[in-house]
């Protein structure tokens, strides 16, 4: 066997620690710092693209076409970053999302 194969059964079931410390595994308390942090959350339901002049013609009562279809479902967005998609509803009289999906990274081009 040449010093270019790697030989499996060089490696361990458990990971090394790091700097000799043992890792440990991570809870929802341990985000604790960082519950206060704000972020923006947007609900994006479709877009479309206009001219600045189509954009002057508009007026109270004016309907623009959007790129998505009726029932389709809504983009989420947390600091403009694609993190889910969902459902519009009603909750007590007022506009609601429900998360439907969650978007992995790899995923949010799909």
């Amino acid at each position: 066997m040449s010093d270019e194969t790697l030989n499996l059964q060089a490696f361990e079931a458990n990971p090394p620690s790091l700097h000799g410390e043992e890792i440990e595994e991570k809870t929802a308390q341990d985000l604790a710092p960082v519950f206060d942090v704000p972020v923006q959350i947007s609900a994006v339901i479709g877009k479309t693209q206009l001219s600045v002049s189509e954009l002057l013609k508009l007026t109270h009562g004016s309907v623009l076409e959007l790129d998505r279809k009726v029932g389709e479902a809504i983009d989420i967005y947390v600091n403009n970053r694609l993190v889910a998609r969902g459902e519009v509803v009603v909750v007590d009289e007022r506009l609601g999302v429900t998360m439907t999906e969650i978007i992995k990274d790899g995923d949010a081009n799909a």
